[in-house]
């Protein structure tokens, strides 16, 4: 297969994430963000220094150096390690706040458990400002080894042919992959080969705030139905008190487009088919569009925020649907006792997966490439799997881990960690519109802004995206002869 020329994919690359969607939830402090996890204020300088930084060097195959982003990093500092006569392996990682002090102690674990192989993490901001520094740094020919990347951003990398098939390696260091949770490892195969592990996956959950339910007269549990959150409406606002301003749901502003993708699959629509035609203005689309329009302008009872995970946990909303990594953040944030359930549905059932995985840059040197895999298999170990998962709640991303003991038990424990595992089941891969389409994830998220801030009326809105969203595939579709997705 011919490899795709330079311009063309940092041309595509640009375009697609150049509008830095960041997440509405910010990660560095109370909460975590959805699916990822940095505020704009800790990373928009990071972005910039950074992408200079790697646009600037120009030594084939290098790693950028630990001083190059050690000093805008807001992760937790690494533990002192001996690094003499030890394969480095620089790590680009995209989490911060309580899930960033989670991954450094899985790096200082590592290092500290081998003396042949040292990691080093390298904060770079949300998934989507991590790939575009890692762009950057593809067109300076100075990257990481190993590296942080979204649902979304891995299938830009494996477009281009940029980052490496695994299979190989996995077979080198008797490590099988077999254990990874069947459809989250199944999103990252491509050609019939592994090109990017689950680490922090993760859906939609829907949080509700069990104090107000009980203050309401409603039983402990998440609607069954959108309807049924509809029926409850009233009385969750009526029980914030005379005085507090209290709405029954919130959507989210950021990610809203990974949000909003259950709700079109619930009333049986779709963004787009496998051939990336876009589907996202037929009448089963429009009609989630419209239901959801109707409950925030007509009946007043929802809105778009800038940060669900706050106002959820501030009381301004009863309910709200976020991803299942913002879990820890906001059990320990919230004042209230919090309950979790499955996404309600309409017609139908709809979850998409989400959060990230990690991927193995093709162009690093060999010995490198051997040694991240051996991370990768450290990472992989059901005790680690079990501490990454009870400490952020992201889904356990392999079987060993989900039916572990300890797992088992912190389930018992903690039934709100249990529902994402439960639901996993009954979720799907994301439509290719928001997955591969350049600006896909922007184009239906500002649709979507349009109707849930503007109130415009989602036929002509979603008529709009997809023309917008056809335009935009045409490039990809030509990729897609080369580098096929199956």
């Amino acid at each position: 297969m011919s490899k795709i020329n330079r311009r063309k994919f940092l041309t595509a690359s640009s375009s697609a994430l150049g509008a830095v969607v960041l997440a509405a939830c910010g990660g560095v402090g109370a909460t975590d963000t959805a699916p990822g996890a940095s505020t704009a204020a800790s990373t928009a300088a990071t972005g910039a220094s950074t992408a200079a930084t790697g646009a600037s060097t120009a030594a084939t195959g290098a790693s950028p150096s630990a001083a190059s982003v050690a000093a805008q990093s807001s992760a937790p500092s690494a533990a002192a390690v001996n690094t003499a006569g030890r394969t480095r392996v620089v790590f680009w990682s995209s989490w911060g706040g309580k899930n960033a002090e989670g991954v450094q102690k899985l790096v200082d674990d590592f290092n500290a458990s081998q003396p042949d192989i040292v990691v080093e993490n390298q904060f770079q901001g949300s998934y989507e400002e991590t790939a575009q520094k890692l762009t950057a740094a593809l067109a300076a020919r100075q990257i990481p080894v190993l590296s942080t990347m979204s649902e979304v951003t891995w299938n830009r990398f494996y477009l281009n042919q940029t980052i490496q098939p695994l299979d190989e390696y996995f077979t080198k260091a008797n490590f099988d992959p077999n254990d990874y949770v069947e459809p989250l490892i199944k999103e990252g195969t491509r050609q019939g080969k592994i090109w990017w592990v689950p680490f922090a996956r993760s859906t939609p959950i829907f949080y509700y705030n069990r104090d107000l339910f009980q203050k309401a007269g409603l039983e402990d549990r998440g609607p069954k139905t959108w309807d049924e959150l509809r029926e409850w409406g009233p009385e969750l606002m009526k029980a914030g008190g005379p005085d507090t301003k209290v709405f029954a749901y919130t959507t989210a502003k950021g990610y809203n487009a990974w949000h909003f993708h259950g709700n079109v699959w619930q009333w049986g629509g779709a963004y787009s088919d496998k051939e990336l035609n876009a589907l996202i203005d037929e009448p089963n689309a429009v009609a989630a569009g419209e239901w959801v329009r109707r409950f925030v302008h007509e009946d007043k009872m929802g809105y778009m925020a800038e940060d669900q995970s706050v106002d959820f946990t501030n009381g301004v909303c009863a309910t709200t649907s976020q991803s299942t990594g913002s879990l820890g953040g906001i059990a320990t944030t919230a004042k209230f006792q919090v309950g979790t359930a499955f996404l309600p549905e309409y017609e139908q059932f709809g979850c998409p997966t989400g959060g990230a995985g990690l991927a193995i840059l093709a162009s690093a040197p060999e010995e490198e490439k051997q040694a991240a895999v051996e991370f990768l298999k450290f990472l992989a170990l059901p005790e680690n799997v079990v501490f990454w998962s009870k400490h952020s709640g992201y889904m356990p991303a392999t079987n060993s881990a989900r039916d572990a003991q300890e797992m088992q038990a912190y389930f018992q424990q903690n039934p709100n960690y249990r529902v994402a595992v439960e639901q996993l089941p009954k979720t799907q891969a994301q439509d290719t519109a928001r997955l591969i389409i350049p600006n896909g994830d922007q184009t239906i998220g500002t649709g979507l802004e349009r109707i849930l801030v503007n109130n415009e009326p989602a036929d002509k809105v979603f008529a709009d995206v997809a023309s917008q969203l056809e335009r935009d595939a045409q490039e990809v579709k030509d990729q897609l002869k080369e580098v096929p997705l199956s």
